[in-house]
């Protein structure tokens, strides 16, 4: 089985502290020792988790001297923003179609003396 981009891409999104670490990288690049601050989990753990982020191409880590600064790379994250919004699409179309069948029963309603499904529910 060939696994692609998007793939990897979700499945790193898939943990939460990933998707911390990814919000704190929006605001900037940072180290690994920062990164580590908010979570407990050793260095080793982050490390762990920076390289499944890489790995996806959702960061890069550069060198300064004895630090290697990570910083996002919002590539993939387009990718995943793209792919969700044919989606959103099919969503919008079905709940548009949803609108519009209950506006024509409320128009029913309305015709044959029924003000509301709550009224039938009471016995009124």
């Amino acid at each position: 089985m060939v696994v692609q981009p998007l793939d990897h891409t979700f499945a790193a999104l898939a943990d939460p502290t990933r998707r911390a670490i990814l919000a704190r990288l929006a605001a900037g690049e940072a180290g690994v020792m920062e990164l580590a601050k908010p979570f407990a989990m050793s260095q080793p753990a982050i490390s762990k988790h920076l390289k499944v982020l890489e790995r996806a191409g959702l960061i890069s880590r550069g060198r300064q001297a004895q630090s290697r600064p990570c910083r996002l790379e919002a590539g993939p994250l387009r990718e995943v923003a793209e792919w969700a919004e044919r989606y959103r699409r099919y969503w919008e179309h079905s709940f548009a179609r949803l609108d519009k069948y209950l506006s024509q029963l409320q128009r029913q309603e309305k015709r044959h003396g029924r003000n509301s499904t709550k009224q039938r529910r009471r016995g009124a």
